[in-house]
């Protein structure tokens, strides 16, 4: 049977048990903080020149005086932790929401940034784990890993290929980085899941632009190194054309969400809410400033979640949806990018969605979290 109407019908966000704020830091590393301008972190976001060159220089520069660069807290893995245990927990929480049992459901797609295991996606190890019987395999579009495997999911389920299809995204970068590298000052762990399948007429996935960011090659590299224990591990490093990041921005941005909202016979006026991809504090304030759109059309959670890469999305969509900032029937437009991968935008017409669990609520550690919420009205 083929699907005119095919979109999100329910999300879900799983965050691991460690709640780091900037004090842990400052606390165990007072001299690396003193001396952060000089490590990796800030030397990837700095100034090349003396006064900014683009409107991303621009955006970034009220926080160059922040060490941090506009990081509050972050999430980290603890030690019963792994990308797989969120992504399972991600992906129960998603189902169950929609009120669908593992016999409903006929594919599972998975995004892992990055998995365990080196050389393989989690696709596979996920479908064991939770006793699924149907198709399961992984995409990898590094950040921009969220609106392609939505494109995907929509794409088979529009085609009549599957009815509902399951999609789970992880990112567990605080394994990419020792606790004194800077780098993991503004990384974080966590999975998202939804589930895409029929919707009420005109709801759903109305128009998709993706690209491809070859020109963001050279920006991270991995790097395949041994722990104490001799075991093989990745290591995250940036490379020589880092500062291609700020000066591609905005043109992925204007030819994905301008080919997003062509694509979907509406104009970006039209649009009743963004979600954006933010793995910088100044990512959201660039992007309004780059299309024109009010800043209150927007959501911004890096402070509090930093970057968690491609799942950053799913937490914009989940907190607009759980705060009301979008609602049946608005027009939403999200929109990913990511070095060596692809930035990507969607135009939806919002269905009525299902929400898993608060994340934010699950355990003890995330209490004092759950109980300042303000961030999530900016």
């Amino acid at each position: 049977m083929v699907y005119s109407s095919v979109g999100i019908r329910s999300l879900a966000l799983s965050l691991p048990s460690i709640r780091r704020t900037n004090d842990y830091y400052i606390e165990k590393y007072p001299e690396l903080v003193t001396l952060a301008e000089q490590k990796g972190f800030a030397r990837l976001f700095s100034l090349t020149e003396s006064t900014p060159s683009n409107e991303f220089d621009r955006e970034m520069l009220p926080y160059l005086s922040d060490p941090f660069r506009g990081t509050t807290e972050r999430w980290v893995l603890g030690s019963d932790e792994s990308s797989l245990t969120l992504e399972y927990r991600a992906a129960i929480d998603a189902l169950n929401a929609a009120k669908l049992s593992l016999e409903d459901v006929e594919l599972i797609i998975v995004a892992s940034v990055w998995p365990e295991q080196i050389g393989f996606g989690n696709a596979a190890f996920l479908a064991r784990q939770l006793g699924f019987q149907g198709a399961a395999w992984n995409i990898d579009a590094t950040c921009g890993s969220t609106p392609v495997a939505l494109q995907t999911a929509c794409a088979l389920v529009k085609a009549g290929e599957y009815r509902n299809v399951l999609v789970v995204i992880s990112c567990t970068y605080s394994r990419f980085f020792d606790d004194d590298d800077t780098f993991r000052w503004f990384t974080s762990d966590g999975a998202g899941a939804f589930v895409v399948g029929s919707l009420e007429p005109n709801q759903g996935i109305l128009g998709t632009k993706t690209v491809h960011t070859g020109a963001l090659c050279e920006v991270l590299f991995a790097e395949l190194t041994q722990d104490e224990q001799k075991n093989p591990r990745i290591r995250m490093q940036t490379g020589k054309g880092a500062k291609a990041l700020g000066q591609t921005a905005a043109e992925f941005l204007r030819q994905c969400c301008e080919g997003a909202v062509a694509a979907a016979g509406v104009t970006l006026e039209q649009i009743d809410f963004f979600l954006f991809n933010t793995p910088t504090a100044w990512i959201a304030s660039f992007c309004t400033h780059i299309l024109g759109i009010d800043p209150k059309r927007t959501i911004n959670l890096y402070p509090q979640y930093a970057n968690i890469g491609p799942v950053l999305t799913v937490a914009n969509l989940y907190h607009a949806a759980q705060l009301g900032k979008i609602r049946e029937n608005d027009l939403v437009l999200i929109y990913g990018s990511g070095a060596v991968g692809v930035a990507s935008a969607n135009v939806m017409r919002w269905g009525n969605v299902a929400l898993g669990s608060d994340p934010l609520n699950k355990n003890d550690s995330t209490v004092e979290a759950a109980k300042n919420r303000s961030f999530l009205s900016c």
